[in-house]
């Protein structure tokens, strides 16, 4: 009888140990399986925003065989521009002038080839003018030009358009693409009878900021200055478990 029972209990313990192991090894080969069984989602979400700073640049020049001349025509008209500044409501505080800058032009001769003869002197002095109020900075884009009707040389640039609460709108926009992306993984898993899990990964991509309406994108991201009404747009990749 003892002999009996001594070959039971080894057995016994050998069948308790293979079942604990079948036991161990479904549950890691199901955790597992869970692990590698998941969704990946994009997510997207697009706020309108308006300028809130306009910056308007330009050149005024003078040309002249002597150099003194061109430099004292620039020295001379650039109080012109500032008293138009002044005019159409800018502050001096909003307007800031560079130094004078000139430098000779050398004839070219016939057959294309630049002598080390001098031709005449340019001479410029570059201006910007910035300010909150950027449908004014646009109509002054298109008026001062107009100055040239009182004999200056003056070119002027296509404005900029800024937004200055850029970062602040960022993390805005790129957390409500995250719980874009969330809420499309969500239906997804439930319209196959599945739930979700705990997010895996996510990837946030470029941020464009772009004319409103606009298509436009870029593999590096946009930052438009040439319009006063934008959108930013963020987008997310965001890997999820599934249950």
């Amino acid at each position: 009888m003892y002999d009996k029972f001594k070959d039971i209990i080894p057995v016994s313990i050998l069948a308790g140990a293979i079942l604990l192991s079948v036991i161990i090894f479904s549950f890691v080969w199901k955790s597992t399986k869970n692990a590698d069984q998941t969704i990946t989602v994009t997510g997207s979400a697009k706020k309108e925003i308006v300028s809130d700073l306009g910056i308007l640049r330009g050149t005024l020049q003078s040309a002249s065989s002597v150099r003194q001349n061109a430099y004292q025509v620039v020295q001379q008209q650039m109080p012109t521009i500032l008293k138009y500044l002044e005019s159409q409501g800018f502050k001096k505080d909003q307007t800031e002038v560079f130094g004078i800058n000139g430098s000779p032009v050398f004839e070219v001769a016939e057959n294309g080839v630049q002598t080390q003869k001098i031709s005449h002197y340019v001479y410029s002095q570059r201006f910007e003018i910035k300010s909150n109020d950027v449908k004014k900075i646009k109509e002054l884009s298109v008026t001062l030009s107009s100055l040239v009707e009182k004999g200056l040389d003056i070119n002027v640039e296509a404005p900029e358009y800024l937004y200055t609460k850029l970062d602040d709108l960022k993390i805005e926009v790129q957390a409500a693409a995250s719980k874009n992306a969330m809420e499309r993984a969500v239906k997804i898993a439930e319209a196959t009878g599945r739930s979700l899990g705990p997010l895996r990964n996510a990837r946030m991509g470029v941020i464009q900021i772009t004319p409103r309406n606009s298509n436009m994108i870029s593999d590096y991201g946009m930052n438009d200055a040439t319009s006063i009404e934008k959108e930013i747009t963020a987008v997310v990749s965001a890997s999820f478990e599934i249950k």
